[in-house]
């Protein structure tokens, strides 16, 4: 998997550390999660169990197994469109067009998921020069509609599927743009992009569930400013199943903590970004999807903050405890397997293994989670 776009961590960690707590309304918590519907329509009593990982161990070994012995319910992947389609298609939706090179490795991940029981969701990124005049992946394409044609033509590829992320941490210029601070331009061009591909997925097969929002903890533009503004040309909110959030954080998962910054929102924020999400689906407001969450144990180049191997494992523990505790979390994921090689300058140590494969106390601390 490629390196993960990463929001300045030390930003983060300054207005964590800084800011003056917001006086922001927090909702009441159950004690028992309402039961969520898998991929395959089968009903989980708690939050899916979720992850980041390769197909392939460092050993040339299938991760499956290992996915299986950590309980794994949903093996997160990227595809990205810019790759697959280095060419404008002349067929769009249809997953044959000559344009399309999807990736091989794929195909054999959606046979052993199956296997083990592991449902597939794969986060759909990355815009192509063709689509967007030439600009990097991040600048969203001039008609909206060709990456509604490119996630169409996936489902049609990989039927097997059935867990759709639409783009990641779209409320930083880091992944999407334009984006400029305290606008309604980016979330509006994002609403419009989500519920396009919520149509197509759902004309494919209704049975698909469309993962929206994909926002971090803090960004060019906050999470609940994000929300507010991401709006359709009608002024309706876009169609989402669930809404995804990487609440990256600081701070030791704990719920009982109040929100500090209205600019932040990480995991022990949930309960205020679900009050968020209330007041603009009121009614059928949309469970979340905490696709990406992790701690690294060493000095890394994405995040100026880290613990040591016993509390990363106490973060797992604590995080899976918190998100049990409420009955509006449908999946939490944990965002790695494996650390990135130790050749890495300033690499990622979010790992549960080390990038050898060694297993690390927090491996430990994921399997025992319910």
């Amino acid at each position: 998997m490629k390196h993960r776009t990463r929001t300045n961590g030390r930003r983060l960690a300054v207005i964590l550390l800084g800011a003056v707590p917001a006086l922001l309304a927090s909702t009441a918590h159950a004690t028992v999660v309402v039961p969520t519907a898998n991929a395959s329509g089968v009903h989980e009593t708690r939050p899916l169990k979720a992850i980041y990982g390769p197909l392939t161990m460092p050993d040339g070994s299938s991760g499956f197994p290992v996915y299986h012995r950590l309980g794994v319910n949903v093996l997160e992947r990227q595809l990205s469109w810019s790759t697959v389609a280095s060419s404008r298609p002349r067929s769009p939706t249809d997953p044959g067009d000559p344009a399309y090179r999807w990736p091989a490795d794929l195909d054999r991940a959606m046979r052993e998921a199956e296997r083990y029981h592991i449902a597939i969701a794969l986060l759909v990124e990355d815009f192509p020069t063709w689509s967007n005049g030439g600009r990097d992946p991040t600048w969203v394409p001039a008609n909206p509609r060709d990456y509604a044609d490119f996630v169409q033509a996936a489902s049609r590829r990989y039927p097997g599927v059935h867990l759709w992320l639409i783009l990641n941490e779209v409320n930083s210029t880091r992944n999407f743009n334009p984006l400029p601070p305290h606008s309604k331009v980016g979330p509006e061009r994002y609403a419009t992009l989500l519920d396009l591909a919520y149509g197509a997925l759902k004309a494919v097969n209704p049975a698909n569930t469309v993962i929206g929002g994909m926002t971090y903890s803090t960004g060019t533009i906050g999470t609940y400013e994000f929300i507010r503004r991401m709006r359709l040309a009608n002024g309706r909110p876009p169609r989402m199943d669930y809404y995804g959030h990487n609440p990256y954080s600081i701070r030791y998962p704990n719920l009982a903590e109040k929100p500090i910054s209205p600019l932040v929102c990480d995991i022990n924020d949930i309960d205020t970004l679900e009050h968020s999400l209330a007041g603009v689906y009121p009614g059928h407001t949309p469970k979340l999807w905490l696709s990406e969450f992790g701690i690294s144990n060493a000095a890394n180049s994405s995040f100026d903050y880290y613990v040591s191997r016993p509390v990363q494992a106490r973060w797992v523990t604590a995080a899976f405890k918190l998100v049990n505790s409420v009955p509006y979390v449908a999946a939490m994921g944990w965002y790695e397997l494996l650390d990135e090689p130790n050749s890495s300058s300033g690499r990622l140590s979010e790992g549960l293994m080390s990038a050898s494969g060694v297993p690390k106390p927090a491996f430990y601390a994921y399997a025992a989670a319910p």
